[in-house]
């Protein structure tokens, strides 16, 4: 990163991102990532203007910069966001393999306008978590699909690519 484009400066984008995208239909939400050799890449929250409640600005930053890199892998990379990831964003950070986030505002800001994803975090840590959605293993009878069979046609695969 050059001396006279800073963090901050990267931050603040993402909070004039957030702010212009709720002018235009969409959540108050921006990011952007930026590159170990500085190239940077935005994504602003798009969930109710597109029907897609995984278009968060986070993860829609992660696409246009995985697109336009031809990469599924941003290792080196920060992300500035102007909120606190949600577990989602959080998530597709990992798999993205984003080395840094830095946020703005945190969740108790977003919970205080209604935006409150608490009970997502909850729900990594809540031993109760089946009462907001069950999630569960369903043992296949005989004569089924062998559950192992994408995983072994993977491992046999030579063009395959790890991820």
């Amino acid at each position: 990163m050059s001396t006279t484009v800073t963090a901050e400066t990267f931050l603040a984008t993402s909070i004039e991102l957030a702010t212009a995208n709720v002018l235009n239909s969409g959540g108050p939400f921006g990011a952007v990532i930026v590159t170990a050799d500085g190239r940077a890449f935005e994504g602003v929250n798009r969930v109710t203007a597109s029907n897609d409640p995984t278009a968060h600005a986070e993860v829609t930053a992660i696409r246009n910069a995985c697109r336009e890199l031809g990469t599924f892998d941003l290792s080196g990379a920060t992300l500035y966001t102007s909120c606190e990831p949600c577990p989602m964003c959080l998530a597709s950070a990992l798999w993205a393999r984003i080395d840094n986030v830095v946020f703005a505002a945190d969740r108790h800001d977003a919970a205080s306008v209604g935006f409150d994803d608490a009970v997502f975090y909850e729900y990594f840590d809540n031993k109760d978590r089946d009462r907001l959605m069950p999630v569960r293993k369903l043992s296949l009878s005989e004569g089924a699909p062998d559950i192992l069979q994408p995983f072994n046609t993977w491992n046999t695969l030579d063009s395959r690519i790890d991820y």
